[in-house]
């Protein structure tokens, strides 16, 4: 069986920065168990694979998977998968853009969180940009560990968790659909010190809800800087996290003393390991109460190929699969 795939680079204008993200594009109904084989022979962050969609509103269903693990939500695989559909001549067809224009289309993905409506903005009849909403709103639970513990997990002093943003910052478990431990760090240099001890990790956070290392440093003017861990997922450090930027910006959101509109800031991750990349995150509050999360960022394609699986292939139900080819597989 012969499988195709492209490959982007996610959360940046540029090859070689942001976070690397395969893409199947018709390969949603291979059995679990297969595509855990190939997301973990593709050996990045994460690799989506790409279906017809299983109800009235969906554009696409998606299946994400990093090497060890399928997840019910993610940023960087959401944005690249939308960004990869909306290059395709149904969708650009759809929108109306022709070669040499700018506009948008709006997308629905189904995802394991649930339907996530996802926002694609063209430059020059290209899929450029894209912004999704959250499926979920941010829940969030305090974290039942000392700030010593914490900082031991990640190497720092515990004098170096903490912050004011504008309230206290405090470490927290928060999720949108995917559940990050949340630890504010003072400095950019304590963040560039970072770095995760395995052992105790295993020992505080493994088996725990929050399992993923996010650490945050506010700066000035609504930029932030951050860093994700997740051994759990086979991920020691990942460039870019929409998922928990979506987190960022319940947790963010909540200390703000803003009642109501729209709150934004611009989150740069992978700096550390030489994959710059760049977030962009917007809460909406009413009466104090946050309404909607978005999550937006570039992406760029990088690489095409085809896979080969040992086994005849595997039919997807009846009557889909061409429907879903002439719809979605071939590009611009």
């Amino acid at each position: 069986m012969e499988l195709d795939f492209r490959t982007l680079d996610v959360f940046t204008e540029k090859t070689f920065g942001g976070n690397p993200l395969g893409v199947f594009p018709d390969a949603a109904h291979l059995p679990a168990e297969l595509m855990q084989k190939i997301a973990r022979e593709m050996n990045l962050a994460e690799t989506v694979f790409l279906g017809p969609p299983e109800t009235p509103k969906g554009t696409a269903r998606v299946r994400i998977f990093t090497p060890e693990v399928e997840v019910p939500f993610a940023g960087h695989p959401t944005v690249g998968a939308a960004i990869y559909l909306a290059g395709t001549r149904s969708v650009r067809r759809r929108a109306g853009i022709r070669r040499s224009e700018d506009g948008h289309v709006n997308l629905m993905l189904e995802e394991n969180v649930g339907l996530v409506p996802t926002l694609v903005e063209y430059r020059r009849g290209r899929p450029v940009f894209a912004q999704f909403t959250t499926a979920v709103l941010p829940e969030r639970r305090e974290s039942p560990h000392s700030l010593e513990q914490l900082a031991a997990m990640v190497g720092l002093e515990a004098d170096d968790i903490g912050g004011e943003a504008p309230r206290p910052l405090t470490p927290a478990m928060m999720s949108c659909g995917l559940p990050f431990h949340v630890i504010p760090v003072r400095t950019l240099a304590a963040l560039g010190r970072g770095v995760l001890n395995t052992a105790i990790w295993q020992e505080l956070l493994a088996d725990s809800w929050a399992h993923h290392v996010y650490l945050m440093c506010p700066l000035y003017g609504g930029d932030v800087r951050v860093r994700m861990f997740a051994p759990g997922s086979g991920v020691p450090e990942d460039p870019a996290t929409g998922s928990a930027a979506a987190v960022l910006g319940g947790y963010l959101g909540e200390a703000s003393r803003r009642l109501n509109g729209t709150i934004s800031w611009q989150v740069a991750q992978g700096e550390e390991i030489s994959r710059p990349s760049l977030i962009r995150v917007e809460v909406d509050k009413a009466a104090g109460r946050i309404t909607a999360v978005r999550v937006g960022g570039a992406a760029t394609f990088v690489s095409r190929g085809t896979m080969t699986i040992p086994g005849p292939p595997i039919p997807p139900p009846e009557g889909r699969r061409a429907s879903w080819l002439a719809r979605y597989g071939k590009r611009i």
